[in-house]
C-alpha cells in the first residue's frame, strides 16, 4: 500500500463522516425520531425542544451536539447514565491524554530523526513509499535508536503514570457510589447451588434453613428456593399477548367509532365477539398460573439453587468466599447478581455441567478464530495487491481503470475487515450465555474478554503475519534464514494498512454508531405499516460494552505498538478518540440504557491491554533494534531482559 491508496482512503472515510454526521444532525432536530434520537429523556417525561414547523433550522445541519459533549460534567454521567457509562467515556479520555503526548514525541523528535536517516531500507526498497518515515529507515547498528529507546522509556513510563492516575480515581468514584446504595438487597444475598435433597422432608428448603442456621447462626436470616417455572413463564407469556390483542382491539373500536359511524353496531358487536373470547382465555389462563403456583406443585419444582440473605454485608462476604462442605461441588457459593441481572435460565443447569458448557465455548471460539483467518487473509491479499500482480497476472487489469487501484488497497480492505469484525461480538455474547453465566454483567464481561482476545489474535497478529508473508514470501524461499529479521523489518509496513483500519473504525464506524440507521429503519417501516396509529415508546437498549470495549482497547493497543515504530498513526488515533468520545458521550446522555453491574470490568481490560502491548512493543523493538555490539554493557542487557519479561 503506497501514500496514494492511504489518501484515497483517508478521502473516502472523511466524506462519509461527513455526510454521516450533517444526516444525523438533521434528523435529530426531526419530532418524529425522538422516539429513536431522544429514548433517554422521553422514558423520563423529559420536555424536548424542537426548532419550528416551517423553520429552515430543521434541515441545515449544525454541529451544536458536538460543543455539548464537551460541557458534559463527569458528576452529569454518572447521575443520568452510572458509572459504567463513566468508565467508558474516561476511556477516551485515556485514549486523547495518553496519544496527545505520543504524537507531539512522535511528529516532533522521532519522524526527524527517521526521515533523516540517508541509509535506511525505504531507500533501497520502492514497494513501501511511507518507510522514509518509519523506524525502519533506520539502519542496523545506528546510534539514533537510542532516541527511540529513551521515547520508548518516556512513553511507557507515562502511561503507566496515567493509568495509575485514572484507576485511582474510577477506585475513589466507585466507593463513593457503593456507599449511597448501602441499602441494595444484593449486597446482603448470596447465591447458593447445588443443594442436597432432604430424604426425611422430601424438600431442599429445608436443608437450606438448616444448614445456614448452623454454620452461620448470628450472621443468617432468611432464604429464598427457586423453582423451576418454565410452564409459568409459558403461561405468562400467552396472558401478556392476549392483553395486547384485548388492548388493540379496544384501540381499534375507538378509532372506528370516530371514523364510521353507520356502522358502529356492526363493529361494537364484532370486537364484543373477540373481546369475550379473548377474555375467557385470558381467565383460564389466570387459572393455570395459580394452580402451578401452588405450595403442592411447587415443592415438586424445586431446583437446588437458593438465595440466601444475611443480616450483614460482612455475614454475606463470608459465606460467599468460602467452601461450605467437603465435599466441593456441594453447597457452592457466590455473591448474589442485583435483581434485574440475573439470567434466570442458566440457573437451571446443574452445577457439574458447566464444565461441558465451557468446553463446549472453547471449542466454539477456536472454530471461529480458525475460520476468521480465511476473510483476514483475504483482506491482506487485497492490500497487497502489487505482489498479487506478479503472482496472477490477470489482476493486471485492476490498471485499466484510472484510481481504481488506490481504491481497492485503501479502502477495500479495511471495510471488509471491519464489516465481519463486526459480527464476531453478537457470536461471542451467545457463547458467553452457553456457557452458563448467571448474569447478564458476568455474561458481558465473559464477552469482553473473549471479544478482545479474538480481535488481538486475528485482527493484529494475523493481519501482521499475512500481511508479512505476502510481502516477504520471494525472499524467505531464497533466504531461509534470514525469514525472523524479514518478517520483523515488515511489521512497519503494515502501519498503513492498521492506519486505514484506524480510519475506517473510526470516522466510518462511529458515524454510523450514532446515526443508528438499522433503528431508523426499523422506526420508519413500523410507523408507516403494522405500527400505524399505536402508540410510539421510545427505543431503550444497553450499551454495548461487549462491542465497544474490545474494539477501543484495540486500537490503544495499535497505538502503543507503532508509537515507536510509525509515529504517523498517532494524529490518526486523536481523531479516532475525540470522534468516539462525542458520539458515545450523545449515546449514553440520550439513547442507552445503562447498568452499574460491570463497574471497573472495563479499566481491567485495559491495564491487560496496556501490559500486553508494552510487552509486545518491546519484543518488536528488540527485532527492529540492533544495537552496536559495544554500546551496551552486559549488565544493561541483563536489566533490560529482566524488565521486558
Amino acid at each position: 500500500m503506497n501514500a496514494e491508496s492511504l489518501l484515497a482512503s483517508a478521502a473516502i472515510n472523511i466524506g462519509l463522516a461527513l455526510i454521516v454526521l450533517s444526516l444525523f444532525s438533521i434528523l435529530k432536530k426531526q419530532p418524529s425520531n425522538a422516539v429513536v434520537y431522544f429514548s433517554r429523556r422521553l422514558s423520563k417525561h423529559d420536555p424536548i425542544s424542537f426548532p419550528p414547523s416551517f423553520s429552515l433550522l430543521r434541515f441545515i445541519p449544525s454541529v451544536s451536539w458536538i460543543r455539548h459533549a464537551f460541557h458534559v460534567s463527569d458528576e452529569d454521567i454518572i447521575h443520568r447514565c452510572g458509572l459504567d457509562a463513566l468508565v467508558v467515556i474516561r476511556l477516551f479520555k485515556l485514549g486523547i491524554k495518553f496519544f496527545l503526548v505520543c504524537s507531539m514525541i512522535g511528529l516532533v523528535i522521532l519522524l526527524p530523526v527517521n526521515y533523516s536517516c540517508q541509509h535506511g531500507l525505504s531507500r533501497s526498497r520502492e514497494s513501501h513509499s511511507m518507510d522514509s518515515f518509519t523506524i525502519s529507515n533506520i539502519g542496523r547498528g545506528s546510534n539514533r535508536l537510542w532516541v527511540h529507546f529513551a521515547c520508548l522509556c518516556f512513553i511507557s513510563f507515562y502511561g503507566l503514570f496515567l493509568l495509575y492516575k485514572e484507576y485511582s480515581w474510577i477506585l475513589e468514584r466507585r466507593i463513593q457510589h457503593l456507599s449511597n446504595v448501602r441499602h441494595r438487597p444484593d449486597q446482603f444475598t448470596i447465591l447458593v447451588r447445588e443443594i442436597p435433597f432432604c430424604d426425611e422432608h422430601k424438600a431442599r428448603g429445608c436443608r437450606v434453613d438448616h444448614f445456614f442456621s448452623k454454620h452461620h447462626p448470628y450472621a443468617y436470616q432468611s432464604y429464598q428456593i427457586l423453582y423451576d417455572g418454565k410452564n409459568v413463564e409459558e403461561l405468562l407469556r400467552q396472558a401478556s399477548s392476549i392483553s395486547r390483542k384485548i388492548e388493540q382491539l379496544q384501540q381499534r373500536y375507538d378509532i372506528k367509532k370516530h371514523s364510521k359511524l353507520s356502522t358502529i353496531c356492526d363493529i361494537f358487536r364484532e370486537n364484543i365477539a373477540k373481546k369475550g373470547m379473548y377474555e375467557e382465555r385470558l381467565q383460564e389462563l389466570c387459572h393455570k398460573i395459580r394452580y402451578l403456583q401452588c405450595e403442592s406443585m411447587l415443592r415438586q419444582k424445586e431446583l437446588p439453587v437458593a438465595f440466601v440473605s444475611f443480616k450483614s454485608r460482612w455475614g454475606a462476604a463470608l459465606a460467599a468466599q468460602t467452601q461450605q462442605h467437603m465435599n466441593p461441588l456441594l453447597w457452592i457459593t457466590e455473591f448474589a447478581p442485583e435483581p434485574k441481572d440475573v439470567l434466570w435460565n442458566n440457573l437451571y443447569t446443574p452445577y457439574q455441567y458447566l464444565v461441558f458448557h465451557k468446553i463446549g465455548v472453547f471449542i466454539a471460539a477456536t472454530v471461529l478464530t480458525v475460520f476468521f483467518a480465511i476473510p483476514v487473509t483475504a483482506v491482506q491479499g487485497i492490500a497487497q495487491l502489487e505482489n498479487i500482480k506478479k503472482w496472477f497476472p490477470p489482476a493486471r487489469a485492476v490498471q485499466l481503470i484510472p484510481r481504481l487501484n488506490s481504491i481497492l488497497t485503501g479502502y477495500l480492505p479495511s471495510v471488509i475487515l471491519n464489516t465481519f469484525i463486526y459480527f464476531i461480538p453478537y457470536a461471542m455474547v451467545s457463547m458467553a450465555t452457553l456457557e452458563g453465566c448467571v448474569s447478564r454483567s458476568k455474561k458481558e464481561i465473559k464477552a469482553c474478554s473473549m471479544v478482545f482476545y479474538f480481535l488481538v489474535g486475528n485482527v493484529f497478529f494475523l493481519s501482521l503475519l499475512s500481511g508479512s508473508l505476502l510481502d516477504q514470501i520471494g525472499e524467505s524461499v531464497t533466504h531461509p534464514r534470514s525469514f525472523p529479521s524479514h518478517l520483523a523489518g515488515a511489521v512497519s509496513a503494515q502501519a498503513n494498512f492498521f492506519i486505514t483500519y484506524i480510519l475506517t473504525d473510526g470516522l466510518s464506524g462511529f458515524s454510523l454508531e450514532i446515526l443508528q440507521p438499522g433503528l431508523l429503519i426499523w422506526h420508519f417501516m413500523k410507523s408507516h405499516t403494522f405500527g400505524q396509529g399505536v402508540n410510539k415508546k421510545p427505543y431503550l437498549y444497553p450499551l454495548p460494552y461487549y462491542r465497544v470495549i474490545p474494539i477501543v482497547s484495540l486500537a490503544i493497543l495499535i497505538g502503543m505498538v507503532y508509537a515507536i515504530i510509525t509515529p504517523l498513526l498517532l494524529p490518526f488515533l486523536i481523531v479516532y478518540f475525540f470522534l468516539g468520545y462525542v458520539v458515545y458521550i450523545n449515546q449514553v446522555s440520550f439513547l442507552a440504557l445503562v447498568t452499574v453491574s460491570m463497574v471497573l470490568s472495563c479499566y481491567i481490560l485495559c491495564i491487560s491491554t496496556y501490559f500486553c502491548a508494552y510487552k509486545l512493543q518491546l519484543y518488536l523493538k528488540g527485532l527492529f533494534l540492533n544495537f552496536p555490539p559495544l554500546s551496551l554493557s552486559e549488565t544493561h542487557i541483563g536489566i533490560f531482559r529482566w524488565y521486558a519479561y
